[in-house]
């Protein structure tokens, strides 16, 4: 009896040793899917997205994040499309754009982060009474023209009671060159976005006097999206996407401008930790970015006057064909 229980442990030996101890992978070797996201620009406006990346939220959520910058909603939009990209990261009227001219299998918009524009009224002189009415007659240097910055800027001016044909609005310039032509001399204002504006005050060429996201009000300058056909084929996968950007969204409403400005340091080696802390501050500061990334009706239609004043809308475009809420609602009760 006892030869053969020490004969059935010695075979139970052998065979435990010919096996792995455990058939699951480890957190650290967990198969990851790729996600390949086409972003509009690289900036520190979309803070949220680069703390999810910086905080490892997408691999949490099983996701090896392929980040390219297509430089233009155009480009953006042509990778998405092409299926070059899976998910697209720009301003909402692109999509409304392709689904006026007839996309078949349309874009549509998941997850909002950006909830007021991000650019600014950057003056010659430091002054606390600036009004829009001021630009009456003056140079300014604007977007380029259909151009989501200046549509938006013309709508604050018409907001304000000023018709963007009483502002000298230079749309000759190139978007990222503004900013060394109001250095050298040229126009009464600019309209910059970050690190410009703040780039300006520190050089002491210009003030910061209004905010044109402000002013303009809450509207989905920014939002994530992809084709019909690809939220269908990859529901699961899209909901772990907007799970991980949620946890960057929340992150960034529980910690301070100077907390998030060195989580996302290492995506801005550009730009010195102080400066990069005073430009998260100003998004900050006026609400940038909501608690959640849910494109609510309201905001959409402000975009949508906002291209019909623009004269730019061919078509209807109803919020119901071009937003799906369901993943932004769930990822907020996470």
């Amino acid at each position: 009896m006892k030869r053969f229980y020490k004969k059935g442990i010695s075979l139970f030996l052998i065979l435990l040793m010919s096996f792995p101890l455990c058939a699951c992978k480890s957190d650290d070797s967990k198969t990851l899917t790729t996600v390949k996201l086409n972003e509009v620009a690289h900036s520190i406006f979309y803070a949220p997205m680069y703390v999810a990346i910086e905080k490892g939220y997408f691999e949490d959520e099983g996701i090896e994040l392929s980040l390219t910058t297509g430089f233009g909603a155009d480009k953006t939009m042509a990778a998405v499309v092409s299926g070059d990209a899976d998910v697209g990261f720009m301003g909402t009227e692109a999509s409304i754009y392709a689904y006026t001219e007839g996309a078949k299998d349309h874009v549509i918009n998941f997850a909002q982060l950006t909830q007021r524009a991000g650019n600014f009224v950057v003056a010659r002189e430091n002054t606390d009474s600036f009004s829009y009415e001021d630009m009456i007659g003056k140079d300014v240097l604007g977007g380029r023209a259909g151009g989501t910055p200046e549509m938006v800027y013309e709508y604050v001016l018409r907001e304000n009671g000023v018709s963007p044909s009483e502002v000298k609005i230079d749309q000759s310039i190139d978007f990222g060159s503004t900013a060394a032509a109001f250095s050298g001399g040229q126009g009464d204002y600019t309209i910059e976005f970050e690190p410009s504006a703040t780039a300006l005050e520190q050089s002491g060429d210009g003030y910061v006097v209004a905010s044109i996201g402000v002013d303009s009000g809450y509207l989905p300058y920014t939002a994530f999206c992809a084709k019909e056909s690809y939220l269908k084929e990859n529901a699961d996968l899209i909901q772990h996407f907007t799970n991980a950007l949620q946890k960057g969204m929340d992150y960034v409403a529980g910690h301070s401008p100077e907390e998030i400005a060195s989580v996302i340091a290492p995506q801005f080696s550009e730009t010195d930790l102080k400066t990069l802390t005073l430009i998260v501050s100003r998004y900050y500061d006026q609400e940038t970015w909501n608690i959640d990334l849910i494109l609510r009706e309201e905001g959409y239609d402000l975009m949508l006057t906002i291209l019909e004043e623009s004269g730019v809308l061919s078509g209807a475009a109803p919020y119901e064909d071009l937003v799906n809420t369901d993943f932004a609602e769930k990822a907020s009760t996470l």
